[in-house]
């Protein structure tokens, strides 16, 4: 992934120590509260994995989020007050290679139930075209190699599969309400597979298949429903594309009837909308599910995940 490493200075690690013992107390007594009413406190590190714990771990849990709504995750930088959190917690649930300084922080925290959403299913190697279409472009300019891809979440088979393993550690690590965690997973495990049939029947006739997007967040989803993701940036939403690869997009779309460049609700629509007029393309939203905003369409992954359905409908041509 083309996300610049940015590991925790010692300072940070220094100030967490320095922050005393009144701050660390007053964790530890937030803690010991909750424990008191048999309450599991999880460090998500955004959304989509405070998502999961939150409807895996029902009223056992509390969750905090690392990163708050409206962040970009892939820009966070952890303070110093959430490494005393992340330290101060019973369980951390995180996707390794997304966010680097939570990924240093996890590393050097004492906290016993580290749980890697990445470890949970299998990642790929993606681009910047994802999917059975990009085969036929292996001589565009202006394609990207890519590297791992995070987002697996979008992909409602590999969230499934991330919800079970994070539904057997939480049995793991809190045996008493083991019975519950194992009900809830079922549940979200269900939901999930009944979202994966919307999209299955959704996108099974459509005029096209080839749509195109500001960053590579949708590879998997790609990939799960036959479909081709044109990014217009690599798996990096902060990277600028280049000349030869905005060319090779106003070509490409074109020549495949695409209607529609989608843009992100946390980052720069500006790229988007003017690849978009230059090609006498519509934009729309297609939301990556990084976090929830008064922007989102919907309050939560499955009501986004059902209006990102209806957009790709009308952008492919849904019969």
């Amino acid at each position: 992934m083309n996300v610049r490493r940015r590991l925790i200075p010692a300072a940070a690690i220094t100030a967490v120590t320095a922050l005393g013992l009144g701050t660390l107390t007053a964790c530890s007594g937030d803690k010991a509260n909750a424990a008191g009413n048999g309450t599991f406190e999880v460090v998500a590190s955004f959304y989509p994995m405070a998502f999961l714990a939150e409807q895996i771990g029902g009223g056992h849990v509390h969750v905090t989020s690392l990163t708050s709504p409206g962040q970009e995750p892939h820009d966070l930088e952890i303070s110093p007050k959430q490494i005393a959190q992340l330290q101060d917690s019973d369980a951390v649930l995180y996707l390794k290679n997304l966010q680097p300084s939570v990924d240093d922080a996890v590393a050097q925290s004492p906290v016993k139930t580290k749980i890697d959403a990445a470890s949970l299913t299998t990642l790929e190697e993606h681009g910047n075209e994802v999917g059975g279409h990009a085969a036929a472009h292996d001589t565009h300019t202006g394609a990207e190699s890519g590297g791992k891809d995070p987002h697996l979440w979008l992909d409602p088979v590999r969230y499934a599969q991330v919800a079970q393993g994070v539904g057997a550690a939480f049995e793991k690590a809190d045996p008493k309400n083991a019975a519950d965690y194992k009900k809830n997973t079922a549940a979200l495990v269900k939901r999930l597979n009944d979202l994966d049939q919307q999209f299955k029947a959704g996108l099974a006739h459509t005029k096209n298949k080839v749509f195109i997007t500001t960053h590579a967040a949708f590879g998997y989803l790609a990939e799960r429903y036959g479909l081709t993701e044109e990014a217009i940036n690599g798996l990096d939403p902060e990277s600028e594309p280049s000349a030869a690869r905005v060319k090779d997009l106003e070509t490409m779309a074109k020549a495949d009837g695409v209607s529609t460049v989608f843009y992100e609700t946390l980052v720069s629509d500006k790229t988007a909308k003017t690849i978009a007029g230059d090609a006498g393309l519509k934009t729309d939203v297609l939301d990556p599910i990084e976090g929830i905003t008064a922007k989102s369409r919907g309050k939560d992954y499955f009501s986004v995940q059902e209006a990102n359905l209806k957009a790709l409908q009308q952008a492919l041509g849904a019969k």
